[in-house]
């Protein structure tokens, strides 16, 4: 119990930069709260005290302004910032390390039981105000904008918006390290926020990036197969491990290079 506690406020630490110290999180943060309510009110649920289930969460809603059915089941370090608002239906399921923000509703559209909430993977974040419907899965690594209404699966790593959501932006996490590996190479921030968001001059960036990596990978392997073929060719570029080539004497090359263009510049003599 102790250890979850520990990744609980360290979670708060890595994800709001207004979080000062333990004691002020232990304190002062509703989702904080809300999720301890929420850890008793599921085991409660479990134990089939339904009714004193209910009443825990409840006691939890009227304190926290965040109410969570104490049938969904929540993964490790989930975060709940600010909280206001924040509504989770019974079948919910939600991943480790989810964030959500004021405002969000994931909730059913129907009335039968069963499952009718939304499944979110690992990693997944929820903008203020969004409104996630159904039995709907957002995958691992999901974005979803502020207000937007989602009523269909997402991919995983993928950003959606607007009303009702669409994806903006689509990428697995081997992508966005590539991204990161060339803009490092490159020696500039790789637009690191702006991918989240439908911006032209990001997504050109990025494409920009991609073919970057593409080519730098081809040229490496290209260089390989020079090294191999030529032997000692002599590459030496940024980036690419150089051949093994043998130090040759700057004074010795400057003597071929003169005694090369001496015979040359003779036979112009004799022609002029």
């Amino acid at each position: 119990m102790f250890r979850r506690l520990r990744e609980d406020i360290a979670c708060v630490f890595e994800r709001d930069p207004a979080a000062r110290n333990t004691f002020e999180v232990l304190t002062t943060y509703p989702g904080l709260h809300a999720l301890f309510f929420h850890r008793l009110a599921h085991r409660l649920w479990r134990w089939r005290l339904r009714w004193l289930a209910r009443f825990t969460s409840h006691t939890g809603r009227w304190l926290t302004g965040i109410e969570i059915h104490p049938g969904a089941t929540i993964g490790r370090r989930f975060f709940i910032d600010h909280g206001m608002g924040v509504v989770i239906g019974e079948t919910a399921v939600i991943g480790d390390d989810c964030t959500l923000y004021h405002g969000v509703t994931l909730g059913g559209t129907s009335w039968e039981k069963g499952k009718r909430h939304p499944t979110l993977g690992d990693d997944v974040v929820i903008g203020a105000g969004a409104k996630v419907l159904g039995p709907v899965k957002i995958g691992s690594g999901g974005r979803i904008g502020s207000n937007s209404v989602v009523l269909k699966d997402v991919p995983a790593g993928a950003t959606v918006v607007g009303v009702p959501a669409r994806v903006v932006q689509q990428g697995t996490r081997e992508r966005v390290a590539h991204r990161q590996e060339i803009a490092r190479k490159m020696g500039f921030d790789a637009y690191g926020l702006t991918h989240e968001m439908p911006d032209p001059v990001a997504d050109a960036v990025n494409g920009m990036l991609d073919h970057i990596h593409v080519m730098d990978r081809r040229l490496q392997e290209l260089t390989e197969v020079v090294c191999e073929l030529a032997g000692n060719g002599g590459l030496d570029l940024p980036g690419i491990e150089p051949c093994n080539v043998e130090a040759v004497d700057p004074a010795t090359e400057d003597a071929g290079h003169k005694q090369h263009k001496a015979p040359a510049a003779r036979s112009a003599g004799r022609k002029s």
